[in-house]
């Protein structure tokens, strides 16, 4: 088990920002990868007025930890964006950019000294706010057509071996193919959306080792665990 340390975080904020909705819980956590060359140009980007896009903190490769947003109000990072039935939800989450080049510029493992600060920052915010295990996501459950981060290469499942999201400990023989969609909605996935797309979302975030959108048995059997777990 990962012991959670004194957090030390440097402030560096965001003019992106403003008031949460009022009578909305937060209730999510949301990790993306930055996705650019550096950190530095993310955090710049993150505090460009011009922008228009934010986050709460940034975590760079080293450890290191930004706060752009405080907690209490709304960061632009989700974007378009659906979870459980709820829309909108920059309203309703924290996001925590973590420091890799993504997809495009030539995505990576992330560092363990970054992973172990990405969890400490989760298990601070955890402690702070109740948000279920079930909605501590990526940007790719929230936004399955648009964003493919934090990715494959992201360690979802040592963060839940820490207390931070959900990972199954086994899986149960495979569903038929007709119950699918219905466990990726339970899940808490949309629904209307190509399901080939949402597989591909949901592994990359519980089926890592492949990503191809494909309900083979595997895929299915883990959907059926996850499912059982966000109950």
């Amino acid at each position: 088990m990962h012991a959670a340390v004194p957090l030390h975080v440097r402030d560096a904020p965001s003019p992106n920002q403003d008031g949460r909705p009022e009578g909305t819980p937060v209730d999510m956590l949301v990790l993306h990868y930055t996705g650019m060359r550096t950190g530095k140009e993310a955090i710049d980007r993150l505090r460009d007025p011009a922008a228009k896009v934010s986050s709460h903190y940034v975590v760079e490769e080293d450890g290191t930890i930004f706060r752009l947003v405080a907690e209490d109000r709304r960061a632009a990072h989700a974007g378009i964006s659906h979870w459980r039935g709820h829309a909108a939800l920059n309203g309703r989450s924290i996001g925590i950019e973590i420091v890799n080049p993504g997809h495009e510029w030539g995505y990576r493992p992330f560092p363990a000294l970054q992973m172990a600060a990405v969890c400490d920052l989760c298990l601070d915010i955890l402690a702070r706010h109740p948000i279920p295990a079930r909605n501590v996501v990526g940007h790719s459950d929230i936004s399955p057509d648009r964003k493919q981060d934090p990715g494959e290469l992201f360690d979802w499942e040592g963060l839940a071996a820490n207390g931070v999201g959900l990972w199954p400990k086994a899986d149960p023989p495979p569903p038929p193919d007709s119950e699918t969609l219905p466990l990726l909605g339970a899940i808490g996935y949309r629904t209307d959306l190509p399901l080939s797309v949402l597989l591909t979302a949901f592994q990359r975030h519980w089926l890592p080792q492949r990503t191809d959108g494909i309900a083979d048995a595997g895929t299915r059997a883990r959907l059926a665990a996850v499912a059982a777990l966000c109950r």
